[in-house]
């Protein structure tokens, strides 16, 4: 890596930043490899003198542009670092995001509205920091719209140029027209850089709230005369969830789902303890019955002792079911008419005279029936030769 110029460092670099974060993967030694490239490539940008502090994004050239993210490709690795004091890790990753946003702000690439809030602070009113919120993500996703708008372009572009290649053959002159998409791979930079400045900014305030937790976690353990966190007692509690887990996964197999409640009133019963869950319930209504504590508390075993139980009833009739049985039945009533329903309608549109032999006529009862009608036919011409129209009739006989 020490003799490859920039540009190749920077490409290298770009692949593995895209590699660590894209994928999700946390391979320490890929974010290292990763870090130590972007790392040389500040080192090379900062002997060469890229940028100047006087300068603005007009004056930065094509190819000098995609260096501005280096410090944001920088603190997103350094965020996934694993090893070493989070809190160190976070403060390190932050610093290089603030330097990505002031350098963007002296290159006027920050928008007006987020320039307002570094110098202010953040928002104090919840209502401000959402409509700064959507207005960023509404950014993010113009700009990532406008990157895959570049791609297709210049993929539609090169499918044009291999086709016109094939066809004819490109003239003097007129292959630094095809190759010329300096103006496009600029704006494709611009845009990048857009979608980092919206990227960092989010990244910075998650990263300031892990702080402030972590902080005050390790000032709480301070106070109480803790060090730190003992590794022993992580592993201990992750061993404890661990077993817990597993152990609740073998009781599943076994344990078989209580059957859910349907009935209301035995709902009311076991939310107010007077019955359990496991108790067997199957809707029975059993009517009330009025009369004397001791009567109707005992057991009634003669018919005396009901009738004497049933001394002071109400004048109307007692229900005979639960609100629950009559649903069922209704429901069980339902899908007997959806039935019948499907049923009728499959016999409407069915051809069931078609496929009932005993509807299709023979051929020989269809030859007999035409030699009928050919013969009845011919018996009314010879009828009519015989009797022509008006014969008969003595009321159309002229009077003589």
């Amino acid at each position: 890596m020490e003799d490859l110029p920039l540009p190749s460092i920077f490409d290298q670099a770009s692949k593995i930043h895209l590699k660590a974060t894209d994928s999700g993967s946390n391979d320490q030694e890929l974010v290292n490899k990763g870090i130590e490239a972007l790392e040389k490539c500040e080192e090379m940008i900062s002997k060469l003198g890229l940028f100047s502090s006087n300068e603005t994004k007009e004056d930065i050239s094509t190819a000098n542009l995609k260096y501005i993210l280096v410090p944001f490709y920088l603190a997103e690795l350094t965020e996934k670092l694993a090893q070493g004091d989070r809190i160190q890790i976070l403060k390190a990753s932050q610093a290089k995001l603030k330097e990505f946003l002031s350098f963007c702000e002296a290159m006027e690439l920050v928008p007006e509205e987020e320039l307002q809030t570094f110098s202010q602070g953040a928002p104090n009113a919840s209502v401000d920091r959402r409509a700064l919120k959507i207005a960023r993500y509404r950014r993010q996703r113009a700009a990532e719209a406008k990157l895959e708008e570049i791609k297709e372009r210049k993929e539609r572009r090169g499918r044009s140029t291999k086709a016109a290649a094939v066809s004819t053959p490109v003239e003097a002159g007129e292959e630094d027209m095809l190759d010329d998409d300096g103006e496009e791979e600029r704006e494709a930079w611009i845009a990048t850089i857009s979608l980092g400045i919206c990227k960092a900014i989010d990244l910075l305030e998650m990263l300031k709230k892990e702080e402030e937790m972590l902080s005050a976690v390790k000032e709480r353990q301070l106070k109480e005369g803790d060090k730190g966190f003992s590794q022993t007692v992580l592993d201990e509690r992750a061993k404890k969830a661990e077993d817990w887990h597993r152990g609740a996964a073998v009781k599943a197999r076994y344990t078989q789902p209580a059957q859910p409640i349907t009935c209301a009133t035995f709902a009311q019963d076991v939310l107010e303890g007077r019955a359990k869950v496991s108790q067997a319930h199957d809707h029975k209504h059993l009517p009330m019955t009025f009369g004397p504590a001791s009567i109707v508390g005992g057991s009634l075993t003669s018919e005396r002792e009901r009738m004497k139980a049933q001394v002071f009833q109400p004048g109307h009739r007692l229900p005979t079911m639960s609100i629950e049985e009559a649903g069922l039945k209704e429901m069980e009533i339902m899908n007997k008419w959806q039935e019948r329903n499907v049923k009728l309608m499959e016999e409407a549109n069915s051809a069931w005279y078609k496929d009932n032999p005993k509807f299709k006529p023979s051929e020989e009862e269809e030859d007999e029936d035409d030699d009928a009608a050919v013969e009845k036919a011919r018996a009314f011409d010879d009828w009519k030769d015989d009797h022509p129209r008006g014969a008969g009739n003595t009321k159309l006989t002229p009077c003589g």
